[in-house]
């Protein structure tokens, strides 16, 4: 009984100890799987705080590429903008004069390569088809020296067939080398004769200038002006005509609209709305810049075009600025002249373009400006581009059994006269003659209808074959005067020098040359005249 009781004792001891051990164990994993789960956690919340800083990063470089982009475009606002503001300065660092003769271009004659043609294929040698010669015992086997000979004989005939073939085929390469060369030869010489024509171009282009060629004058400022950087959105187009009698050129010029001048005055990034938001360039500063646009540029054309004229061409330069744009009344196509100046080369270079205003500077030289070119108010050219003569603007045939029109310096004094006073009063004017001048000119005292704008005109009209001189005008000036005119007209056949425009500047005198005669015939009284002098005209003496 008693070794029962201890054994049970015992039974008890070891399923205490088991449960024991089961629950300190069980107690381990548990701690364990704490362990784990707290691991497990730390690593989510780890994650989370890094997805959320990674969003963050993001979120900020988002942020500071959108604000660098806006930084970008408002540091081009302001590039362009001051670009705007250098157009004149830009331009004088730079001499607008063209060196023709740079202009010719060297031959472009790449290296003869005929390639694998140039290499030769080695001839067959005859060792090389030549059978291995019997030795020692060869000697002695029975046919050993008949098949000897039969392999040599065999060899030869080979020898002699690629022999052949390799002849042939070193025929082809050479007549193929040759038919390369001859290409080649036959592009050197395409080249050359095309750099000659070129060079012979340059060469009589240049001698047509320095002659005086009016064509060629045209030209050579066309590639003047044509040469000349604008930035984008600037035609950059000029239609030129010159006039050799009064050494005048006629520039039409193309000019920017309005909306050369950028709308936008800043940009500005709003985070809040992930939103770019533009400012407005307040109007007054855009039409301001415009006006200053349109004034840099003329003075600009002035200046590449006299700096260009090394050879003296030049004495006068008129300048028409027009802009193509739309009428929003009408939705018509429209081409107003926004600028217009006259000015000679001895004024213009005592300019210090430097430091002008380009606006001051275009009053100081009587120019004729829009008051509002935002808005396309026009102006009055000082001399239409269709006025200067069509002899130097576009080809016609005028052989002499052909070209009907008649010519001024054909008609009798009477009939002369009768065509100037019948023309300006095709153009408004009430026209009385006066005693005829010792010159040969017409002269009368016209009347403009128009209120306000209207009085009373002197006109004068001159047959003259030679520039008329700058005293012609000071007569007019003084008639004008006695007469109490308001203004006063001189037409000639001829052409005027620069003494005699820039007498006529700020006075209210209207020059005339022979173009603008013409034009006025055909565009008021629809006669197409010509003036081509006789051989034998001699110009009357000028008043007393």
């Amino acid at each position: 009984m008693a070794r029962r009781s201890g054994f049970l004792h015992a039974m008890v001891r070891a399923q205490r100890e088991a449960e024991r051990k089961r629950t300190a164990q069980l107690r381990g994993m548990a701690k364990a799987q704490t362990q784990v789960a707290r691991a497990a956690e730390k690593a989510r919340k780890d994650y989370e705080r890094a997805t959320v800083a990674d969003q963050k990063e993001r979120a900020r470089l988002y942020t500071e590429s959108k604000m660098a982009q806006v930084d970008f475009r408002n540091e081009q606002l302001e590039q362009q903008v001051e670009q705007l503001e250098q157009l004149l300065l830009d331009a004088l660092s730079f001499d607008t004069f063209i060196n023709l003769q740079t202009l010719k271009q060297t031959p472009d004659l790449p290296a003869f390569n005929p390639g694998l043609l140039e290499i030769a294929e080695p001839q067959p040698q005859a060792d090389m088809y030549t059978p291995p010669t019997l030795t020692g015992i060869q000697k002695f086997l029975p046919g050993a020296k008949e098949k000897f000979a039969q392999e040599g004989a065999k060899a030869q005939e080979v020898y002699r067939t690629h022999i052949a073939a390799h002849a042939t085929r070193e025929m082809a390469r050479q007549r193929a080398l040759a038919e390369k060369q001859v290409q080649y030869d036959r592009q050197v010489a395409e080249e050359r004769e095309r750099i000659t024509l070129q060079h012979a171009e340059i060469d009589k282009f240049q001698q047509d200038l320095l002659a005086g060629s009016p064509q060629a004058i045209v030209d050579y400022f066309t590639m003047v002006l044509a040469s000349s950087s604008y930035l984008d959105g600037f035609p950059q187009h000029a239609k030129i005509a010159y006039v050799p009698e009064s050494k005048q050129l006629v520039v039409e010029y193309d000019l920017p609209t309005f909306g050369i001048v950028p709308e936008v005055g800043s940009y500005k990034y709003v985070k809040s709305k992930d939103h770019v938001t533009e400012t407005a360039r307040p109007l007054t500063q855009r039409k301001s810049a415009y006006s200053s646009v349109i004034a840099q540029i003329t003075l600009r054309t002035l200046y590449e075009v006299f700096r260009a004229d090394r050879i003296g061409h030049l004495d006068t330069i008129v300048f028409n600025g027009y802009v193509d744009s739309i009428d929003k009344g009408t939705g018509r196509s429209i081409r107003p002249c926004l600028i217009t100046v006259r000015t000679s080369h001895d004024i213009f270079k005592s300019l210090n373009l430097n430091q002008v205003d380009p606006q001051a500077c275009l009053i100081a030289l009587n120019a004729s400006v829009s008051k509002s070119p935002a808005e396309l108010a026009p102006v009055r050219p000082v001399l239409e581009f269709s006025m200067v003569d069509p002899r130097f603007i576009e080809e016609i045939d005028v052989l002499s059994g052909l070209d009907q029109r008649p010519n001024l310096m054909e008609l009798t004094p009477s009939e002369f006269e009768s065509l100037i006073t019948n023309l300006f009063q095709k153009m408004g004017l009430e026209t009385r003659l006066t005693q005829a001048s010792r010159d040969g000119g017409v002269d009368c005292v016209a009347y403009d209808p128009r209120p306000i704008f209207g009085g009373k005109v002197v006109i004068q009209a001159k047959r003259y074959k030679n520039t008329v001189g700058v005293s012609a005008v000071r007569d007019l000036f003084g008639t004008m005067q006695n007469e109490g005119a308001s203004k006063g007209i001189l037409v000639a056949t001829s052409g005027y020098g620069k003494a005699s425009y820039e007498f006529a500047e700020g006075k209210p005198l209207e020059l005339l040359s022979g173009s603008n005669l013409l034009y006025l015939l055909k565009e008021h009284t629809g006669i197409e005249a010509k003036i081509e002098m006789p051989d034998n005209w001699k110009d009357p003496q000028p008043d007393a």
